[in-house]
């Protein structure tokens, strides 16, 4: 007859009992990514989505989709799609196209709205501060019709002027897609998070503080040189109070927020998200420092909305990270406590008497 296996002793057998139990459990978790849920940043936007239909509705506004709204809707609802069907994905290729794809859908989908927001909240404001931002360039010595007069009288800089204001659309696409490809979830939805939040905190802001823009507040006569965002919060913003700017063309919207300058809040945050990224690090700061210095003439800025669009981005990045830290601090605790508790339960360490 085979000799017996040797029994194994009591601590051998104890430690072997607590490496299979905390194996089947699953609500153990020792690592804490820091990851934003997807249900949050889709939880945002929908509620953002509902309190734009609800203004809208009470300033009796249509929306016109047309052809290029139709092609920006189908872009979300592909991405959607996409997104979806390779939740579950393990190759790489197919986790790269899954993660970009929610990505860009939540990024343009933040971006549509925001702008559709902008409408309704012109309609409820009054009056315009542009005296008020006026006082505050001028105390600051910095004088915007100059610099609208250099623009005006050198063509040569107009055109790269104009590319580098639109640069807005360029860096994230680069960084999202930079963020698919190198499997950087949680910093891409911290990304995400904190576009949203300063969309929101810029709209909340223009509802006290409408302008329409150096352009028309300081220029009077023929326009020499007509810059991107032209006239178009001194021709919409009071449209839209009379009820005269229905229905709204989701392809074609205007950007309305003169201040805070939400060109100024995006360079901080692309700028913020690239920085970790070495070969990304300098190729945005001077992309997006160009952006800005393109801002003032093509977005019809003044000086302070600049400041106050790149305030709210650090505001709104100081707070997202310390609450982000903060919840994380507190999921490490938990999760500790749950791991020493299982520890405690499979006889791996001992209860003190």
């Amino acid at each position: 007859m085979p000799a017996p296996a040797p029994s194994l002793s009591p601590v051998a057998n104890d430690l072997r009992r607590g490496i299979v139990g905390l194996a089947d459990v699953s609500a153990v978790k020792t690592h804490v990514r820091g990851e934003i849920p997807l249900v949050w940043l889709i939880g945002a936007i929908g509620l953002s989505l509902s309190a734009v239909v609800a203004l809208m509705a009470r300033f009796s506004m249509n929306v016109s989709v047309g052809h290029a709204g139709t092609l920006i809707l189908a872009v979300i609802g592909f991405a959607a799609i996409v997104r979806l069907r390779l939740r579950g994905a393990q190759p790489r290729r197919q986790q790269i196209w899954r993660d970009a794809s929610e990505y860009y859908g939540l990024f343009i989908s933040i971006c549509v709205i925001g702008a559709l927001a902008a409408y309704p909240m012109s309609a409820a404001s009054s009056g315009f501060v542009d005296a008020t931002l006026q006082r505050i360039d001028d105390a600051a010595g910095f004088h915007w019709l100059a610099w609208y007069r250099f623009v005006a009288e050198h063509p040569a800089i107009q055109w790269p002027e104009r590319a580098a204001y639109q640069t807005i659309f360029l860096s994230p696409a680069i960084l999202l897609g930079y963020f698919a490809w190198a499997g950087c979830r949680a910093q891409a939805r911290l990304f995400l998070a904190t576009f949203w939040l300063t969309a929101l905190v810029t709209l909340v802001l223009f509802a006290f503080l409408p302008a329409k823009g150096p352009l028309a507040h300081l220029w009077h006569g023929p326009l020499p040189y007509v810059p991107v965002s032209a006239l178009y919060q001194a021709d919409l913003i009071p449209a839209l109070r009379n009820h005269a700017g229905s229905p709204i063309d989701l392809g074609a919207l205007r950007g309305l927020v003169a201040a805070p300058s939400f060109h100024a809040a995006s360079a901080v945050l692309y700028v913020f998200a690239a920085w970790p990224v070495k070969h990304l690090r300098w190729p945005f700061a001077m992309m997006n420092s160009a952006m800005l210095l393109a801002t003032p003439v093509e977005g019809t800025h003044y000086l302070v909305d600049l400041i106050a669009g790149a305030a709210v981005a650090c505001f709104v990045l100081v707070s997202t990270i310390t609450v982000m830290a903060k919840m994380q601090r507190q999921s490490t605790k938990e999760s500790m406590k749950n791991l020493v508790e299982q520890l405690h339960q499979h006889k791996i360490l001992h209860q003190p008497n």
